[in-house]
């Protein structure tokens, strides 16, 4: 089969690799219909050691059921299925917690002889627990708000419900990329009255606001607090804050404009190891929280939301490319010329 595979920073390559074969009992093999480039992705993309041996790149698909292992019986051949960005059995204490990303028996796509997502075909460890049924068909045009299930939607859920996003609120959502967009999709669907996004490229902003943000702002630094603080009228601040980018600015931005007893859910992949927790924040009683998603025990709950229309995550998908031109959905994602890059295999 043809697959993506990551040799160093900015060396992403479309080769031939093996086709995938039931391992485990519990595998599936499922023929990739729809894939993307995911903003995490492009870490690695921008930092990532040269290599002999390339990785194995993509996390975030759906396809078609080809194949299934003995003990597979929630699945058959020729089901349509979503596959969260991690597999997971499902069965565990994590998992019963809703913590699939914890499952102690769960992993990583591209990782440990797993195939990554941005292929024809994936080999699914433990499908039962994994993968979810989707009752469309294979040319249904909700396919793109479907795959974003995957990840971003569940991701930018995540932020918002960790962050305690409930009626009425006021949220910050500090990022443009397809995290961001989809927390203030999010956050909306909770109820949040008053919803700022910070972010300063126009295109993805003016997407933001159609999924709910009732301000912008694209000043950043001491002057974007400022100008959030403005914002937020007498109280100076709000009172939850998704903080989707995972640089030190933008955290220093959350504790900038979150409210004392407030609440920073972190959604952006941290690009640092220590931060500003000090006496400080500590006198100011923060909740700091969020992480990386579970996405298979938020996917059910989403899944009704965009099948009946409520949602349209797929929104953030902005260009396609075809598997072979892989290389170039990176570069278009790392240059922001793409917000997000769907791929065809």
């Amino acid at each position: 089969m043809r697959a993506a595979v990551m040799y160093g920073a900015g060396d992403v390559r479309v080769e031939d690799r093996p086709d995938p074969k039931i391992v485990q009992p519990a595998d599936a093999v499922v023929r990739t219909l729809a894939a993307c480039v995911c903003g995490s992705d492009l870490w690695p993309y921008q930092s990532m050691p040269t290599a002999g041996t390339g990785r194995p790149m993509g996390h975030e698909f759906l396809g078609v059921v080809e194949e299934t292992g003995a003990d597979v019986s929630g699945l058959k051949t020729g089901d349509l299925v979503v596959a969260p960005f991690t597999y997971s059995d499902n069965t565990c204490d994590y998992c019963a917690k809703g913590l699939h990303i914890s499952c102690r028996n769960g992993g990583r796509y591209g990782f440990d002889g797993v195939d990554g997502g941005q292929g024809e075909a994936v080999r699914v460890p433990h499908a039962d627990g994994t993968l979810v049924k989707l009752p469309v068909a294979a040319d249904s045009a909700l396919l793109p708000s479907l795959l974003a299930l995957s990840d971003v939607m569940t991701t930018g859920h995540h932020g918002a419900v960790t962050a305690g996003v409930g009626r009425g609120d006021a949220v910050l959502v500090i990022g443009d990329g397809a995290v961001g967009l989809c927390a203030v999709l999010a956050a909306k669907r909770l109820g949040a009255e008053r919803i700022v996004l910070a972010g300063r490229h126009a295109s993805r902003t003016g997407l933001g606001r159609e999924f709910g943000a009732t301000d912008v702002v694209a000043e950043r630094g001491e002057e974007g607090i400022a100008r959030i603080r403005e914002l937020t009228g007498g109280t100076g601040g709000v009172d939850k804050v998704i903080e989707a980018v995972g640089t030190p600015q933008a955290l220093d931005t959350a504790l900038g404009t979150v409210l004392d007893g407030g609440t920073i859910s972190r959604l952006g992949v941290p690009q640092y190891e220590q931060g500003p927790i000090g006496p400080t924040g500590f006198m100011r009683n923060i909740t700091l929280t969020g992480g990386a998603s579970p996405a298979r025990a938020y996917i059910p709950e989403l899944l009704a939301d965009v099948l009946d229309g409520t949602i349209a995550p797929g929104r953030v998908f902005d260009k396609t490319f075809p598997l072979d031109r892989t290389p170039d959905a990176y570069r278009a994602m790392a240059d922001r010329q793409v917000l997000k890059a769907l791929i065809r295999p």
